[in-house]
């Protein structure tokens, strides 16, 4: 099945389906000599794994990774790195009611059109538990990218109408939103909750902030760097929506009101707004990049919805199991593996294409 690689040199492949054995993948293209062990992939996953928290889905999966190769003595060999996830807390009998009859908001219909055949066992591969192989690479690929003192932070700045109104970095794990606003937090948190009791969902905005990327790296025409991040954060099953700076708000504006001032800021290029999130003309200006993501709500729930079965015959649905109300605090590490791999794939070009031949 095409659509199960990404990347260019930092090249990740994931496989596995989210009521199978096992998830994982294999990363081809990352460097030797990186200092790896399983407790710097894990400390991501364990932010993204379900069961973390009283707004997250209560399956409980540990999502231990396995080295399975591409270390010695605790360095990369430059060889692939092969990443095992396995499946522990499966409940297929929760889904056997549905297994004729086409979720919405989910891909069964399109999957079923597209194969001939889907798994309805929550979704398969069209799961969002896959997700959980990308950030198990995405760590590997912060690891890469912090040695050129590049940071990625990812956050929750809205669910539903809720909006944080400051943003403070030091509090995103102090919360279980993952907002850097507290008071936002509990607002938040209340408001999923009062979803989750009506058997609803809600949804919201992640931010996503990329600094110390060098001015200079990205690619003109089809490789803009940020066609590169849209790309990736719209592989992202809940993510409808991507806008890099000012955003959406450019289109009501005028060129000389949108056209950010330059200035010297200690002898450095620097605009005086950041309008452009940090990218000029598919290129990064130095500037921190910012973009934000549209995270739909969660498509299952326990609402009774109307729908079809594989026979074209209207029929009732009320979906059963374990879901998230919100996917937005879950979805904020896998936002950041998804720009870490943009960044580590896009650093590891530019050095191959303007590396001085001896």
């Amino acid at each position: 099945m095409a659509g199960n690689s990404f990347g260019e040199i930092f090249k990740v492949t994931t496989f596995g389906e989210s009521h199978g054995p096992a998830i994982g993948c294999v990363i081809d293209g990352v460097p030797p000599g990186l200092e790896l062990e399983t407790a710097d992939i894990q400390a991501d996953l364990d932010r993204r794994r379900p069961g973390q928290s009283t707004v997250t889905t209560q399956r409980s999966e540990n999502d231990a990774v396995e080295i399975l190769s591409g270390t010695f003595a605790g360095l990369t060999t430059g060889t692939p790195i092969a990443l095992l996830i396995r499946n522990t807390d499966q409940r297929s009998h929760d889904y056997s009611e549905i297994k004729d009859v086409f979720r919405p908001g989910h891909a069964d219909y399109t999957f079923f059109k597209k194969f001939g055949l889907r798994d309805h066992r929550g979704g398969g591969r069209s799961s969002g538990r896959e997700t959980a192989a990308r950030v198990a690479a995405g760590a590997i690929a912060k690891k890469l990218v912090d040695r050129t003192g590049i940071k990625i932070t990812a956050y929750t700045l809205a669910i539903g109408d809720i909006k944080v109104s400051s943003i403070d970095l030091a509090v995103i794990e102090e919360n279980i939103v993952r907002a850097p606003d507290l008071v936002a937090a509990e607002q938040m948190i209340s408001a999923i909750n009062l979803a989750r009791n009506e058997g609803d969902s809600l949804g919201g905005i992640i931010e996503i902030r990329i600094e110390g990327c060098p001015a200079g790296l990205g690619d003109p025409v089809f490789d803009k760097l940020e066609a590169c991040l849209a790309h990736a954060m719209l592989s992202i099953g809940a993510v409808k929506g991507v806008e890099f700076g000012a955003g959406f708000a450019v289109a009501g504006r005028k060129g000389s009101t949108n056209n950010d001032e330059i200035i010297n800021l200690d002898n450095q290029m620097a605009t005086r707004h950041n309008y452009a999130g940090g990218i000029s003309g598919g290129i990064a200006n130095g500037e921190p990049i910012v973009l934000r993501i549209a995270v739909k709500p969660t498509s299952s729930i326990a609402i009774k919805q109307s729908t079809l079965d594989l026979a074209m015959n209207q029929t009732d649905i009320e979906i059963k199991g374990r879901h998230d109300p919100c996917l937005c605090p879950r979805i904020v590490p896998v936002a950041e593996a998804m720009a870490a791999l943009v960044i580590a794939d896009r650093l590891l070009l530019q050095e191959t294409l303007f590396r001085k031949q001896p």
